[in-house]
């Protein structure tokens, strides 16, 4: 019996894959981190050429026995994006095989922009471990749900915990790297590489520049930046003031301030973080943005502000003006003026 299903019964079915979906939806992370470290995405680049599934399981590290599962695995990649399956010809008798995509490109070890290291530390155990108390922090005192999972802030965490202090710097350099990447090529901004003759100081805490060299043109310091800044034309706040929340944003940005001559000697703060708006109705670039907005909040006190919100933090600060460029994928390109 063929019957057709009535409104209501499609409506209940329709809302019932919705939720599966939402609910499943981490499961394409973890296939990625799956991916990511057994070095499928390295495998095949290393292939030099595409690569069927019998190729691509013959050089996996993996058990023989486990072979026939990483199909399943690859087909959710396929249809999240990250690898390519097809034929190279017509004519081609052999299996489909696997291409790279721009995205899964990303992921290489040896790719200088490479955005692998943030996937492996944003999918760690001690980050997902905040997410499963986030309905308890809102019942609590404490200040963020990595606090009411760890008992420490993420920052406490970061410093004792040197495998995580080590993967979240590494992560946050190969971060700077692309976006650096980025700047140079749409904005021609400069830097240190670029510029021999422009004198840079990357300014952190003390443990995290400990031991590092620099060189004629490019100094590290250490301090604490709610407590001094050094004095510089310019200031370049790469994703640091998403960290902390309004009040903590106006102390640094005020630091900031003192630490530049005025606008009409070149004074300005540089601010790459985002802007949450949904441009041109971008609806997967603004549910990212949505989503980055909740990772600050469960691992930080921050979050990722819209244009009315940004106009607040300067004009509490002191700042005279600003310009909002967004020109960075996610992130823009913010301008502040004393």
């Amino acid at each position: 019996m063929n019957k057709a299903i009535d409104g209501s019964s499609a409506e209940l079915l329709q809302a019932q894959a919705h939720i599966w979906n939402q609910t499943f939806n981490f499961i394409n992370s973890a296939s990625l981190k799956c991916a990511v470290q057994l070095g499928i995405p390295d495998v095949i680049q290393s292939h030099g050429k595409p690569m069927t599934l019998t190729e691509l399981v013959t050089a996996l590290p993996i058990k023989q026995a486990k072979a026939c599962y990483i199909y399943r695995l690859m087909r959710v990649l396929v249809h999240s994006g990250f690898f390519v399956q097809q034929k190279i010809n017509k004519e081609d008798e052999q299996e489909q095989r696997y291409f790279l995509t721009p995205a899964s490109r990303l992921l290489l070890k040896d790719e200088p922009l490479s955005a692998r290291l943030f996937l492996l530390i944003v999918l760690d155990p001690i980050l997902t471990k905040p997410w499963h108390f986030l309905s308890d922090w809102f019942q609590t005192d404490d200040a963020t749900p990595f606090t009411t999972a760890h008992g420490r802030s993420f920052w406490e965490y970061n410093a004792e915990e040197p495998r995580l202090g080590n993967l979240f710097n590494e992560a946050m350099a190969s971060d700077s790297r692309l976006i650096t990447s980025v700047l140079i090529k749409t904005a021609r901004r400069a830097i240190a590489e670029t510029f021999p003759d422009l004198k840079c100081t990357v300014f952190d805490l003390p443990h995290v520049i400990a031991n590092l060299q620099g060189t004629e043109n490019l100094e590290f310091v250490g301090g604490d930046m709610f407590e001094a800044i050094p004095h510089a034309n310019a200031i370049l706040l790469k994703w640091i003031l998403h960290d902390w929340n309004d009040e903590e944003c106006v102390k640094i940005l005020k630091k900031c301030k003192e630490a530049i001559p005025r606008k009409e000697e070149g004074g300005k703060v540089i601010i790459i973080d985002m802007s949450v708006e949904n441009q041109k109705g971008d609806d997967r670039s603004f549910k990212a943005q949505l989503f980055f907005d909740l990772l600050m909040m469960v691992l930080l006190t921050g979050k990722e502000r819209d244009r009315k919100e940004w106009d607040k933090l300067f004009s509490d600060a002191g700042f005279s003006h600003y310009k909002i460029t967004p020109m960075l994928g996610l992130r823009s390109l913010i301008e502040a003026y004393p």
